[in-house]
């Protein structure tokens, strides 16, 4: 038995997916069941329950030969950190309760700041806390900025034939699709051959600025002009308030692209054929076009 957390999420839904594709049981764990209802006709064992509550939890992990383990981000909490250590806390109680052997837990490339990284200085309590755990072999997976995150400007192109975040135009920054984040996941579940508790960053195939990547899903949709905005950190907060994010999560948002921005938030192993994964942002651009013309 495969128990996969956020398995509604990109990266959850895909290792759940192949998983099953490879003939394993899993059970994969969310807040809702109607969102969980494709893995179940896929053969996916459901179970319904909050992150944050360690019993329920130790119910997930009960009997589980492996754990993808996640924090599903809150845009709406106030104390984007906190949550994030609560719910680091109770997957690493449950883990413990129910003595679960391997774990491939989902962080984020910066990982190893303990600050100055918003969201993800969260993700480094998460490791810290998880690696506490006696009897556990874990990964904590590092990736790089997820291409996915451009489908959420879809609106922004189509309403103001713009592309924009508050990142720099012109930094080089490592992109990744998510399913090379799963099939790396799926890897290491199957496997089993880690031991100990370590890192493993995932950089995605290349770097690329925002203006080249702006360039290449443009190119994707006949906009091969298309224009790349970066917006002022205090506009980009008003914004995000807009879309819902609480006042706290937009401040952690706000800090981690400073983080990008200026340097802080980096790959502390390098870029190595290890770390390198497949898909590049041409082939992402495909997916991009079909969602913009949806």
């Amino acid at each position: 038995m495969y128990v996969v957390i956020g398995a509604t999420g990109n990266t959850g839904r895909a290792v759940a997916e192949t998983l099953l594709a490879s003939g394993k049981k899993v059970r994969v764990v969310g807040r809702s069941a109607e969102r969980l209802k494709p893995l179940i006709k896929k053969g996916a064992e459901p179970f319904v329950g909050s992150v944050d509550d360690p019993s329920a939890m130790a119910r997930a992990f009960q009997g589980a030969k492996a754990v993808y383990a996640m924090v599903p981000p809150n845009y709406t909490a106030e104390n984007p950190r906190a949550d994030q250590n609560k719910i680091g806390d109770a997957l690493a109680r449950a883990l413990a309760e129910a003595r679960v052997t391997h774990v491939v837990n989902l962080s984020s490339l910066g990982a190893h700041l303990s600050n100055g990284a918003g969201p993800i200085s969260g993700l480094h309590d998460v490791e810290k806390r998880l690696s506490t755990l006696s009897g556990a072999h874990i990964v904590h997976l590092r990736p790089a900025y997820f291409m996915e995150n451009f489908l959420l400007n879809i609106p922004l192109i189509k309403g103001q034939g713009i592309n924009g975040s508050p990142m720099r135009p012109d930094i080089p920054m490592p992109m990744i699709a998510t399913q090379d984040i799963a099939t790396e996941a799926v890897r290491l579940l199957l496997d089993l051959g880690f031991s100990g508790k370590t890192t493993r960053e995932l950089m995605g195939p290349r770097d690329l600025s925002m203006v080249e990547a702006t360039r290449i899903i443009g190119s994707a949709i006949g906009k091969p002009d298309l224009p790349y905005v970066q917006f002022p950190y205090e506009q980009a907060e008003k914004a995000m308030a807009g879309m819902g994010l609480s006042a706290g999560m937009a401040q952690a948002m706000t800090e981690m692209y400073r983080g990008f921005n200026e340097g802080a938030i980096r790959s502390a192993e390098g870029r190595s054929t290890r770390n390198t994964t497949a898909t590049s942002l041409e082939e992402f651009a495909k997916r991009f076009a079909a969602a913009y013309a949806a």
